[in-house]
């Protein structure tokens, strides 16, 4: 450590979390390499030399990324680098942005970036979550304005016991996996998986992350102190808004009757109309004072804001006229494509997804290539799709980060009732259209997911269903707050908290919340979490009217798969040499035929059929002849004594000139030829184990005298 490198640390377990600057990327707004064990990250952040535009949004930007050489490994393909971001990489620049954008100031104006660059991993203990909470110090200790710092933990259940910052060892025994981020004044962002832990369970693990976040925070403040950097300053708008005043209390009232207009689109269509009149109304003032109609077009915003917010705390009804714990309609319906493997169709108001399962074979799973560890498979996948149909709009018709985000959180939440490999061996793939969008899509693609699995015959452990809560707050002392149910897209846009829970009767499978405001009481989340479970039941009764128990068989148009497993000394006999005897088999049925090195065959048939037959001929190359049996042999060669016939593959018998008819047979070749295929009846293996045969006794069997 040189003298301009200044380094503090935290314990953790039993290693220290160290934070150090002032030696590498000096360039950067703020610089940070933290280090955990024997897994190491860079973390930079910088930002534009000028304010944007006026934005209504934090021009933010995080770029994750794991660098092969971290773990002393070559990147895959062709290149031989690193190249677009995998979904790992995404799926952590989503839980870095999530904690930390709201901590940002609007105002600033700059675009800022923060790019967390994994170096060293260890293999033993995760990276991501050095990567956020070095991203939170190195912009904490840069000249960016922030409210922060945040920091984040991962907790695990293992044995029953909360284990913070589990090893990947530790995480493959564990019922529970979340990462919880948070300031020192609460949580602030929940998100991962489960294997139906309970209510109490999942509040336990938040519980015992939160003085962790504490140390953490107070470690990055801690440097702050030593080398922080002083603040730029944050554009401070002087301009005289007063002019908006009389125009936002002519508006009030239209924007009342037009934002509880019912539906969604008679909701937009109205306020649309409201604008048009008052901008009309007051043109020569907006003309003089806002020619952008930025300032005009904020009001609105805040206008709904502010009467969705009092109606709820103040009336207890939402803009669609439900109340707070009330969970809009929903109706299911499973088989709507005929062609696909399993298909389901779930409407949840104006939310609605299609789910399409589709059955493939191994060479179908998914092969994932990360710095963790080896290569991977993974014979389950979720992929969530978000049209730009889906809210009236015009778009490209892309997968982004959100569209990742989606689908990674409903797979999780059905990753636990999805069959093991070994009882269901097939690779599944469900697929969420999502056709009508209002508010909770990756909850409704989790319940369509859910429906087309049991649609196509997958036999899932229990069944799944998700659903989103939102929180409304009076004040920063939640002296009143309502918690909702189900919540409609302005309610997420418009509300304190973004709080997805999915399971199944029993308990917990995925967890996500988003808290927009310092953090929630203990209170609000056991309150939040108990009336998210009355919702999960109530949508589980409605999908089991619908279908209560998966198809007992898969679809006629899905591959069939057959398993059986034969001596390991039989292994070579099914292989044959150079595979000469598997290839034949795939030749002769149309079906793939793969033997692991416990003796277990597993075939994949195109239909039933072909599935069926290269079983049979399996079976046929293993079975050991049987006296009394009656073979279709196939006649190899023939001899003046008798006929060589094949009965099983490999194994011949005589069938001697005697044996062909109950008369005097002159020449074999009046009765078989090379090639034919016969009944033949194996008479005797005699000492020296060759095999006896008889055709005329397979044919026409000897009556019993009486």
């Amino acid at each position: 450590m040189n003298d301009l490198t200044k380094r503090i640390s935290v314990k953790i377990g039993n290693d220290e979390l160290v934070f150090e600057t002032g030696k590498i990327c000096k360039q950067a707004n703020g610089a940070i390499y933290a280090y955990y064990a024997g897994s190491a990250v860079i973390a930079t952040v910088c930002c534009g030399d000028a304010p944007s535009e006026a934005l209504d949004y934090v021009p933010l930007s995080v770029e994750y990324n794991e660098k092969y050489y971290a773990a002393g490994k070559i990147p895959g393909g062709f290149l031989k680098r690193e190249s677009r971001p995998k979904d790992k990489e995404i799926l952590v620049s989503r839980l870095i942005d999530r904690p930390m954008r709201p901590l940002f100031d609007k105002a600033f104006g700059r675009e800022i970036q923060v790019v967390p660059t994994v170096v060293s991993s260890d293999q033993i203990n995760t990276p991501d979550i050095i990567a956020i909470n070095a991203s939170s110090a190195a912009v904490t200790i840069s000249d960016i304005p922030f409210n922060g710092p945040i920091a984040a933990v991962r907790v695990a259940l293992v044995d029953g016991k909360n284990v913070i910052n589990p090893t990947f060892q530790q995480l493959e025994q564990s019922s529970l996996d979340i990462v919880v981020a948070g300031t020192r004044d609460g949580i602030t962002m929940v998100e991962g998986g489960a294997k139906e832990v309970s209510e109490e369970a999942m509040l336990s693990a938040i519980a015992d992350a939160q003085p962790v976040i504490t140390q953490i925070c107070d470690a990055q403040l801690e440097l702050k102190k030593i080398c922080g950097k002083e603040k730029l300053p944050v554009c401070v708008d002087t301009k005289d808004y007063s002019f908006i005043d009389p125009i936002r209390d002519y508006a009030r009232p239209l924007v009342q009757n037009a934002f509880f207009a019912g539906s969604k689109v008679a909701r937009h269509n109205a306020v649309s109309l409201v604008k048009a009149e008052v901008k009309q109304k007051f043109a020569d003032v907006l003309s003089a004072h806002d020619s952008s109609g930025v300032v005009f077009s904020a009001m609105f915003d805040d206008l709904e804001y502010e009467l969705l917010r009092a109606s709820i705390l103040e009336k207890g009804i939402r803009v669609d006229g439900r109340t707070p714990e009330q969970i809009r309609p929903i109706t299911c319906e499973t088989g709507v494509l005929s062609r696909a493997h399993g298909s389901a169709l779930f409407t949840r108001g104006e939310t609605q997804s299609l789910g399409v399962t589709t059955l493939g074979t191994a060479s179908d799973e998914q092969l994932t290539d990360n710095i963790d560890g080896e290569k991977s498979t993974s014979s389950f996948m979720l992929h969530y799709n978000f049209p730009p149909f889906s809210v009236g709009e015009t778009g490209r018709l892309t997968t982004g980060r959100r569209e990742i985000g989606h689908g990674h959180l409903a797979q999780r939440a059905l990753d636990y009732v999805i069959p093991s490999k070994e009882s269901f061996p097939y690779t599944i793939r469900v697929v969420s259209e999502i056709l009508e969008s209002n508010g909770s899509s990756s909850q409704a693609s989790v319940c369509s997911g859910c429906l087309s699995l049991m649609d196509a015959g997958v036999p899932i452990k229990k069944m799944v269903a998700g659903v989103a809560m939102g929180l409304i707050t009076a004040d920063s002392t939640y002296s009143k707050y309502v918690i909702l149910s189900d919540i409609l897209g302005e309610e997420d846009h418009l509300g304190d908290m973004d709080f997805k829970v999915a399971g199944t009767e029993e308990g917990i499978t995925a967890f996500q919340m988003d808290i927009k405001i310092a953090g929630v009481s203990p209170e609000i989340m056991t309150k939040a979490l108990a009336q998210a479970k009355q919702g999960r039941l109530h949508i589980l009764g409605i999908m089991k009217q619908c279908i209560n128990q998966p198809k007992s068989e898969i679809s006629e148009y899905a591959p069939k798969i057959l398993t059986t497993r034969v001596a390991s000394d039989k292994i070579g006999a099914v292989i044959g040499t150079g595979g000469k005897t598997i290839k034949a088999i795939a030749q002769t049925t149309g079906a793939e035929v793969n033997i692991d090195e416990d003796g277990t065959v597993t075939i994949y048939g195109k239909n039933n059929a072909s599935a069926k037959q290269a079983l049979e001929m399996v079976k046929s190359i293993v079975e050991e002849p049987e006296v009394g049996k009656i073979y279709q042999g196939t006649v190899k060669r023939i001899m003046d004594f008798g006929a060589f016939v094949e009965i099983l593959p490999g194994k011949e018998g005589l069938c001697h000139i005697s044996k062909l008819a109950r008369n005097r047979v002159n020449n074999v070749s009046d009765v078989l030829s090379v090639g034919q295929v016969v009944p033949v009846v194996l008479t005797e293996i005699d000492r020296a184990g060759r095999l006896n045969l008889s055709y005329i006794d397979a044919i026409d069997p000897k009556k019993e005298s009486r």
